[in-house]
């Protein structure tokens, strides 16, 4: 030891190395979207207990446990880290009442994480809707009480309403009455149309360039997305807080233009972006990645539950739908956000009719058997138009990403809203909101309903009526916004901007359900002697509900796109408020469902996560092919051999070389070359840091230092310079399976435990490995799909 080195450096040097030794390595993630700087302390995740930090000159590194954007988390590890901390934070609170009471709030902090994700997405539910409301309103004319009112509310404070026309009023002015002064004639009609083309135009412009330029992934649903990150993928930036605020504001535009699209689906990936943002707030959720999608499979509860106002529908969405890792505990909290999210909205009563949603309604008419057979022949309505639909947008939205289309985003969302605004206008059912649509097509007629759906040669009578000609011309009508819906939908969703695909679907079905409705209430009346009539249905008695058959069309369109069947069922049951529909909604949504499947098996999420090449292992999907794992393993028979490290003897410079020549994750650990036998796995990620680390801050380590994965440094020669040991950064029991393991167990593993690589060994030595991405290729291989379509790791 040179003489410069004073006895208390030395004893210093000797206590650090000693700490060292007994410090436990506990990994800081990087959220979803963190920067990649953190500064939280890391933990590699293996089978001996926990690991020990090596470097004496540094506590443990920031940034080693994290994972780069596009990359695949470990949920083994996340789980691992999670219990150690929950066990030592239980052992520390039987030692002081300090400890205890920290025990106790962290066992509160979940749930009152939930309170505040359901507080915060119920208040901006309620704003989106208020505001969307209004701005749709705008296209139309402005309030002279007020601009700040919508239609409705203007006519609520008039006195001069009249249950005819209840959506007239001297206070509510059209853009003709206010430029011209003339509310009638070809001049007033022709102002107000480009007015309507000019409102949509500009509210869909904003909404296109605010997403481009502030929060590209801003656009869609999310729910595909949402999926994939569920499942354990990272996409840093996609729940951040731009993309929270850009796709609040732009959802209200984009649905305020009279695209075809709902607010329904990004509601979703509204709630989870402040999910991900109040995470931050608690260090249990910031710091592992695992508890965090916990929290966001609730925060997708919660934007079901926003969106239709319906709590336990919620819950079963985002167990049915989109949830990957689904314990019960989730559950209980995913009850509880939904609900507190569904008591704020209702406090905001954002619609003034004290309901959550627009279109509820109450039927009050019992149905009979022999409907049965109408209700069956809309799922199979539904479940064709949900396979066409998917078919066709996929081969849109692929075209999109080929051609030179894809390079026009605002001017493709120009054309697609002048268009819709265009076609749109002339026929009332297209012109309103799409919610609007759906609450006129669910409306069970009374005796002072002005509705055109509901004009009759007969009245003051609730009973079966004969059509009169308003309902004739209503229908025209109706049958022409069926098509135009079902081809504009296509091309719409998908653009750049927020667009759900509920509302749309919905309405495809409502029109097609309420067309069917009528046609059964016409034959009834005019055949009620009829053997499938007689005996329940007789003369001057109300039989049919047409609003029923809207609203049990609306649920088979939705469940042929998305293939959603309990948590659908719920949802509609949520919204009508009667068991009794429960028996028809089933039906027509298992029929739309395997209507649907003998086409494809796809949802349209599903297809949109591989038309994106997102590694996203579908649970629904069975492995049905006899393969080894051997047969899907890398290398391959003609690649390259595998890229490992030896747990010694290999130098610092050596390892840097082999990382920066290779584009792998990730690199197993071998005793020597020669034996190939397995000792651990190293994260590239990981080994740069620690290197990087290591030179910048430990003394004497240069290129020519051996790098060490061992627990006890092997002698060296008195002049070589000081080893870095890099044990603690080892994963010391890696998943493995030999290579005779049938690809369906390998799969299911790979599925039940979350992995990111699983080795391939035979009798201990290691022969390859095979990650999701080699799954996902090998089962697209299989399907006669491009297995270079999985674009990500």
């Amino acid at each position: 030891m040179p003489e410069s080195v004073s006895h208390n450096e030395v004893s210093v040097y000797i206590v650090a190395m000693l700490l060292c030794l007994k410090c436990t390595f506990c990994p800081s993630l990087s959220g979803v979207y963190e920067e990649h700087n953190g500064t939280s302390r890391t933990a590699g995740m293996n089978g001996s207990g926990p690991s020990r930090l090596v470097d004496p000159l540094e506590d443990p590194l920031p940034g080693v446990g994290t994972y780069e954007d596009f990359n695949t988390i470990d949920w083994v590890r996340e789980k691992s880290k999670d219990r150690d901390r929950h066990r030592e934070i239980t052992n520390k609170s039987r030692q002081s009442t300090v400890a205890l009471l920290h025990s106790i709030s962290d066992a509160f902090s979940g749930w009152l994480l939930m309170l505040l994700v359901g507080l915060m997405s119920g208040a901006l539910a309620g704003g989106i809707d208020i505001s969307a409301h209004w701005m749709t309103d705008v296209k139309g004319g402005l309030c002279l009480r007020g601009f700040w009112f919508n239609h409705e509310h203007c006519c609520w404070l008039s006195n001069e309403t009249t249950f005819q026309e209840r959506d007239r009023c001297p206070q509510w002015q059209s853009w003709a009455e206010l430029i011209t002064g003339k509310s009638e004639g070809p001049f007033a009609y022709i102002v107000n149309y480009l007015m309507y083309i000019f409102w949509a135009l500009m509210f869909s412009f904003l909404a296109v360039i605010l997403v481009r330029a502030f929060a590209p992934y801003a656009c869609g649903s999310g729910i595909p997305e949402i999926k994939t990150i569920l499942s354990g993928f990272i996409i840093r930036g996609y729940l951040g807080k731009w993309t929270l605020i850009i796709k609040t504001i732009t959802l209200v535009l984009a649905v305020s233009s009279g695209l075809s699209l709902g607010k329904e689906g990004p509601l979703v990936h509204v709630a989870c972006c402040c999910a991900n943002i109040l995470c931050h707030l608690f260090t249990k959720y910031r710091k592992n990645e695992a508890k965090r999608r916990e929290v966001l499979s609730a925060a997708a509860a919660v934007g079901v539950s926003v969106a239709f106002g319906a709590p336990i529908g919620g819950v079963l969405f985002s167990l049915e739908e989109v949830s990957y890792y689904f314990p019960l505990k989730t559950l209980w909290r995913s009850f509880f956000a939904a609900l507190v999210a569904a008591f704020t909205l209702r406090s905001i009563n954002p619609f003034g009719n004290s309901r959550l949603v627009l279109f509820y309604v109450e039927f009050h008419t019992p149905w009979h058997l022999v409907e049965l057979a109408p209700f069956i022949l809309l799922g199979i309505f539904g479940g064709l138009w949900g396979a066409l639909f998917i078919k066709a947008n996929i081969a849109w939205c692929r075209l999109r990403k080929t051609t030179c289309l894809g390079h026009y985003p605002v001017i493709e969302v120009l054309v697609v809203a002048a268009l819709t605004a265009l076609l749109s206008y002339p026929n009332s059912y297209t012109r309103m909101s799409g919610s609007e649509l759906i609450s006129e097509l669910f409306n069970d007629c009374s005796l002072l309903d002005s509705s055109q759906l509901c004009d009759t040669g007969v009245d003051n009578s609730l009973a079966d009526r004969p059509a009169g000609p308003g309902l004739y011309t209503a229908l025209w009508q109706l049958a022409l916004a069926l098509v135009f819906k079902m081809m504009i939908t296509v091309i719409t969703f998908g653009m750049k901007v927020p667009s759900g695909l509920f509302i749309p679907s919905m309405a495809v079905g409502a029109i097609a359900g309420r067309l069917l409705g009528v046609g059964m209430e016409q034959l009834a009346y005019y055949n009620h002697d009829a053997v499938i009539f007689k005996g329940w249905c007789s003369q001057g008695a109300d039989c049919i509900t047409p609003g029923l058959y809207a609203m049990v069309g609306a649920a088979a369109c939705l469940g042929g796109v998305t293939r959603m069947t309990v948590s659908l069922v719920v949802i509609m049951f949520e919204l009508t408020g009667g068991l009794e529909y429960i028996v028809p909604l089933m039906a027509a949504t298992m029929t739309s469902k395997w209507v649907a499947d003998a086409f494809g098996r796809e949802g349209i999420y599903e297809a949109h996560i591989r038309l994106n090449g997102y590694p996203f292992l579908e649970p629904k999907e069975e492995f049905e092919h006899s393969s080894l794992a051997v047969d899907v393993m890398r290398p391959r028979r003609m690649d390259p051999t595998l890229a490992v490290l030896t747990q010694e003897g290999m130098t610092v410079g050596e390892v840097e070389s082999l990382v920066e020549s290779t584009h792998f994750s990730g690199f197993p650990v071998v005793v020597s070359s020669e034996s190939q036998r397995l000792v651990g796995f190293v994260l590239r990620r990981d080994l740069l840091i620690s290197i990087d680390n290591a030179r910048k801050r430990q003394d004497g380590i240069v290129s020519a230092s051996q790098v060490v994965f061992t627990e006890h440094t092997p002698p060296l020669p008195p002049d070589a310079p000081p080893p870095l040991r890099l044990r603690c950064i080892m994963d010391l029991s890696p998943f493995t399976v030999t290579d005779h393991t049938p690809m369906d167990i390998t799969v299911d593993i790979f599925r039940k435990l979350g992995l990111r690589q699983c080795l391939v060994t035979h009798n201990g030595r290691l022969l390859g490995i095979i990650t999701k991405k080699d799954i996902l290729k090998h089962m697209a291989q299989m399907a006669n799909r491009d297995p270079d379509s999985i674009l990500f790791n």
